[in-house]
C-alpha cells in the first residue's frame, strides 16, 4: 500500500514537472515573439521617380529600388530596425513628415537652411549639386550666362525649383514651370516648351544614361548641393540611429558598394 502510494505521489510529481515545463517552453517562446514584435518599424516616405535614387524597378512597379532605397535598407539592418515605404510627392513629403504620417524621408532630399526650420537632417550621405541641362540639339545656351529671358523647367519643391525662382525673382529668367516628375521635365525641354532645366547632377546624369540624345548637360556646377534623411525636428532617437548606421556601413564597405552599384 505505502508502495503504491509513492508510486502515486511520483506519478503527480512527474506530471507537474512536465505541465511546468511544457509552461515554462510556451513562455519562452511567447517571449520571443515579444522580442520580435518589438522590432521597431519605421514609415518612410520617398517619391520614387528619382532615379538613380528611388524609382520603381521595371519587372515590378510595386517595388522601390536604387540608391538611397540600398542604403536605409543596410542601415536598418545595422541599427536593428524595419522600414515600410509610403510613395508621395516630392512636396507632400515634409508635410506628411510633421503630421505623422512617415517617420522619415529618403528620397534624395538636399539639406538646405529653409528645409532645417522644419526637420531634422542627418550628417550628408552623398554630394548631389545642380546641374543645367538642355535639349540635345541646343547650341545657344552654354552656361548659366545664356539664360536671360528663357524658360525654366523644374521638379516642384526642389533646390532646382528654389534656384530657378532665385533667377526669376532677380529678373534674369521669363518663367518657371513646375512639374513633379524628371521624365515630365525633360518633355518639355524636348518639346521647346521649356528651353533648360535645373536638376540635381547625378539625376540628369543617369537620365542620359537611360536615354542617349535628348538631352545634355552645359553646366555641371550651378551650385554644390548634399543629401540627407530627414526626421522629425526633435527625433534624436531615429537620428542618432540614422548617423551611427550611415557611419557603420561607410566603415565596413557597404557604402562603397553600393556606390559601385548606381554610380
Amino acid at each position: 500500500m505505502k508502495k503504491s502510494l509513492s508510486f502515486l505521489l511520483m506519478g503527480i510529481l512527474i506530471i507537474g514537472f512536465v505541465a511546468v515545463s511544457g509552461c515554462a517552453d510556451r513562455t519562452d517562446e511567447a517571449a520571443a515573439e515579444e522580442i520580435v514584435d518589438a522590432v521597431p518599424v519605421y514609415i518612410v516616405g520617398t517619391e520614387p521617380y528619382f532615379p538613380p535614387f528611388e524609382y520603381a524597378d521595371e519587372n515590378n512597379s510595386n517595388e522601390i529600388i536604387g540608391f538611397d532605397v540600398d542604403l536605409i535598407n543596410a542601415i536598418a539592418e545595422d541599427q536593428g530596425f524595419e522600414i515600410e515605404w509610403k510613395d508621395l510627392e516630392f512636396d507632400a513629403l515634409i508635410p506628411a513628415l510633421q503630421s505623422g504620417q512617415i517617420d522619415m524621408i529618403v528620397s534624395g532630399m538636399t539639406i538646405t537652411e529653409e528645409r532645417e526650420e522644419s526637420v531634422d537632417f542627418s550628417e550628408p550621405y552623398i554630394n548631389a549639386g545642380l546641374s543645367l541641362a538642355v535639349a540635345a540639339d541646343n547650341e545657344e545656351i552654354k552656361s548659366l550666362d545664356d539664360v536671360r529671358g528663357k524658360v525654366a523647367v523644374v521638379q516642384q519643391g526642389s533646390t532646382g525649383a528654389m534656384k530657378a525662382d532665385e533667377l526669376k525673382s532677380e529678373g534674369i529668367i521669363e518663367e518657371v514651370i513646375y512639374l513633379a516628375h524628371v521624365s515630365d521635365i525633360v518633355m518639355n525641354i524636348h518639346s521647346g516648351r521649356a528651353d533648360f532645366m535645373i536638376n540635381d547632377l547625378p539625376v540628369t546624369k543617369s537620365y542620359m544614361v537611360q536615354n542617349p540624345g535628348v538631352i545634355k548637360i552645359v553646366d555641371d556646377d550651378i551650385q554644390s548641393d548634399s543629401y540627407g534623411f530627414a526626421v522629425k525636428n526633435g527625433n534624436t532617437e531615429l537620428l542618432n540611429m540614422l548617423n551611427a548606421g550611415l557611419v557603420n556601413v561607410q566603415a565596413d564597405g557597404t557604402y562603397d558598394e553600393i556606390m559601385g552599384k548606381y554610380f
